[in-house]
Order: C-alpha cells, then structure tokens, then sequence
C-alpha cells in the first residue's frame, strides 16, 4: 500500500507558516530601509541603534532581575504547595488546590486588574516590587502543578527507608526528596522564568514609572514606531535561545 504524502505535507506548511515570518523578521533586521516592504542593502544601523539605546537595556535588566527573583521564591513556594497538596486530604486542601489552581485558567487581565485593584486599596506604589509580587502570583501555581505531576510517581518507601537506615530529617530532605524532585523543580522553574519574561498583560496593569519590562518597552516602541529595532532586538533574543537550546543539549550528550 502506497504510503500518503498528506500528513509530511501539511507538516511542511506548518513548519513554513510558523518559521517563516521569523525569518522575515530576521532579514529585516539588516535591510537598511527603514519599511519592511523595501530592501534597500545590507546593514548594522539598527543593531548600532539598539545597542545605543539605553532604555532598551534598562528595561532588560528590569525584565531579567524581575524573572530571576520571582523565579526562585515561586520554586520554593510551589514545591512546598505541590508537596502539602500531595501528602495532605482534607476539606481545607482542596480549598487550597483551588486557589493554586485558579490563575492558570484566569484570564490575565482580570487578574491584572484585579491585583491593581488590590494594591492600590492597599496604597502600594507601583514598581518593581509589584510585578514581582504579580510574577510570583501565577508562577506559583505552574511550579506546584509541575511538581505535584512529578510527586505522583514519587516512590515514598525511599523516605521510610532512610529513616530505617538512621538518616535525620534535613538529610532525608537534602540527600533523597530534593534530588529526586529536582527535574520537575528545575522544569516548573524553566517554565515560570519564560513566562516572567514574557509576560506583557499582567505586567502593563502593576507597573509604574521606572519599571518598565522588556515586552512593555517593545510595546512603546511599535506604537511609537521604531519596527526596525524592534527586529535587531528579536533577532538577538532568538540567537540566545538557540545557544541556550545547543547549550543544554550538549550538557545532556556528555552527561549520558
């Protein structure tokens, strides 16, 4: 029987309708018109532009100091929420499963404006703090859900048998649960980082002055017009993907 061509061809296309604007975009990060639709030669204006301009990269490090903070505080709070979730029934845990569970089927501009609502009746200014505190808000809850996943094969008799064996509590914690749960630690926290930093709705709504993120700038600027930018700035958030992808595939090759 003659195999189909079908399925390798709707593939092909769907490869090409998601690619293939990315390498438009990447092109037009070295034409040197300022309009997409006219190629007028090779150039590194606007990546000299870019590197030029200053609050791209104040915005950058806001974005980065945010993402890695909100990063680290939601692995520890959604390990302990994945774990307390996972060890402990009753009436007030699933009030508790609720309320893990919630922003991952909120719409983020209810709790984005909700969480304005709530920090200025609390007359909180907004800045940095308060994305970090939106941040760790729904990052928790995709930490705990990664993490409660892994515990359900977790196999709970190692804990009893290092107790057998003479090992206190902080050696059971450091030396048998912590590194058996820290694939699905480490991958909710993967998870929770690049949603931090590409968080747009939520951050638009507890922002202030000075705090400006990377999506929020990059925001400013297509409304204010400055596209060609935009496309240098893209063009290297992509090849700092790719590294790290390769990185971390090589890490994986040496380790096996």
């Amino acid at each position: 029987m003659k195999r189909s061509r079908f399925p390798l061809v709707v593939c092909v296309l769907g490869m090409i309708f998601f690619y293939f604007p990315i390498l438009v975009l990447v092109i037009n990060s070295f034409n040197a018109s300022r309009f997409s639709t006219v190629w007028e030669g090779f150039s590194l204006k606007w990546y000299d532009e870019l590197f030029a301009d200053p609050t791209i990269w104040a915005a950058l490090r806001n974005t980065m100091l945010i993402a890695v903070s909100a990063t680290l505080v939601s692995m520890v709070l959604g390990t302990l929420a994945a774990f307390a979730l996972h060890r402990y029934r009753s009436r007030l845990q699933d009030a508790h499963y609720t309320l893990v569970y919630t922003p991952l089927v909120m719409p983020d501009i209810l709790m984005g404006i909700g969480l304005l609502l709530f920090f200025s009746a609390l007359r909180i200014p907004l800045d940095r703090g308060t994305i970090f505190i939106a941040h760790v808000t729904f990052c928790v809850s995709y930490v705990a859900m990664v993490v409660l996943a892994r515990l359900q094969d977790f196999d709970f008799s190692l804990i009893e048998a290092a107790q057998d064996l003479g090992a206190n509590t902080w050696t059971i914690l450091w030396r048998v649960l912590l590194p058996l749960l820290a694939p699905g630690i480490l991958a909710g926290g993967l998870l929770a980082f690049s949603l931090s930093v590409d968080d747009f709705v939520i951050t638009f709504f507890v922002s202030g002055p000075g705090s400006t993120t990377l999506p929020i700038k990059i925001y400013s600027m297509i409304k204010y017009g400055k596209p060609p930018v935009i496309n240098a700035l893209s063009t290297l958030i992509l090849c700092a993907t790719f590294l790290l992808i390769w990185t971390s595939y090589r890490l994986r090759e040496k380790q096996t």
